[in-house]
């Protein structure tokens, strides 16, 4: 009796073993570009981070050119000021490969001069496994101000529409919100506010609104979907586009990118000059939702393609 149960014990923890395998996850940061400074800043890492699930026992791999790059595990203090002096685990050697040994979050940043400031840094959350609730968006306690693009702020960005797409991913804009872009005056810069028609077909000469001078702030203060274009030569054209979905509370749902032509409320967007708390910079990387177009997940190849097709 005593051999039957040690033998059905045994059959047990082997069965466990390999679910437990089967389970986990090899995570190629950055797919084909692989882990670089990014055309673009740090969107590009966090908008493949979104759109992957990290649980305890997956695999991280990080593949980069020997001499030329490498990559720290860090503190999130030191992932935040670029501190490369004191990292948890530097690899030197590609490919780099990180266990996801433990719950919680994980920084990682390249520590070559400037390398991290210049948007090599990846932050992700691991989760005790895959299988999991998603998790409900964090409360909110008044409006808040985006600055579009965060620091690089409003012009034509490496990668193309997707590159905003992924500053907007992750993103809820609320009514009361407000909306900042921040760009070069005297350079032939500006912002418009257009309908989705304007917006998918780049046309310029039709605009609800344009503002010249930065910073242009415009309050949120309609649900529905809003779309922002460049008029000035061909930028529209190049990728310097947003499109954002606005909502009354705190679910949102992604600008639909197969629905008939609508015309964005005359009064949809106005300009504000108050002040909010300010929304921007690196986030959280598995982002439970997203305000942003709804392609941005299966799209990410392709913004990976045409980043490093800059290179080129």
């Amino acid at each position: 009796m005593g051999r039957e149960l040690t033998i059905a014990i045994l059959a047990i923890a082997v069965i466990g073993l390999l679910h437990s395998t089967a389970a986990q996850k090899t995570h190629v940061v950055g797919e084909i570009l692989g882990w670089l400074v990014p055309p673009g800043g740090n969107y590009t890492y966090e908008a493949w981070a979104a759109t992957q699930h990290f649980a305890v026992g997956d695999l991280l791999v990080f593949n980069f050119t020997d001499g030329d790059q490498d990559v720290a595990r860090v503190t999130k203090e030191a992932f935040n000021k670029c501190n490369s002096t004191d990292p948890i685990k530097l690899m030197t050697t590609s490919p780099a490969n990180f266990t996801l040994d433990t719950t919680g979050e994980y920084y990682f940043i390249g520590t070559k001069d400037k390398h991290c400031e210049l948007g090599q840094k990846l932050a992700i959350n691991v989760t005790a496994e895959h299988i999991s609730p998603a998790p409900s968006p964090a409360p909110r306690s008044g409006p808040v101000t985006y600055v579009v693009g965060d620091k690089l702020g409003w012009l034509v960005l490496p990668g193309g529409e997707l590159a905003y797409e992924a500053w907007a991913y992750g993103k809820t804009f609320i009514v009361g919100d407000t909306l900042v872009f921040n760009f070069v005056n005297g350079t032939q810069d500006d912002v418009a506010t257009v309908t989705k028609s304007a917006y998918e077909n780049c046309t310029t000469n039709s605009t609800i609104a344009v503002y010249k001078n930065s910073p242009v702030i415009i309050l949120l203060n309609t649900t529905g979907e809003h779309f922002f274009i460049s008029t000035y030569d061909r930028r529209c054209l190049l990728g310097q586009k947003l499109a954002i979905n606005v909502t009354s509370g705190s679910t949102a749902q992604p600008p639909s990118s197969h629905s008939p032509s609508s015309h964005s409320p005359s009064g949809s967007t106005a300009p504000s000059s108050h002040s909010t708390p300010y929304a921007g910079g690196p986030g959280a990387a598995s982002a439970p939702f997203s305000s942003a177009p709804s392609r941005i997940g299966s799209g990410y190849t392709f913004l990976l393609i045409a980043v490093a097709a800059f290179f080129y």
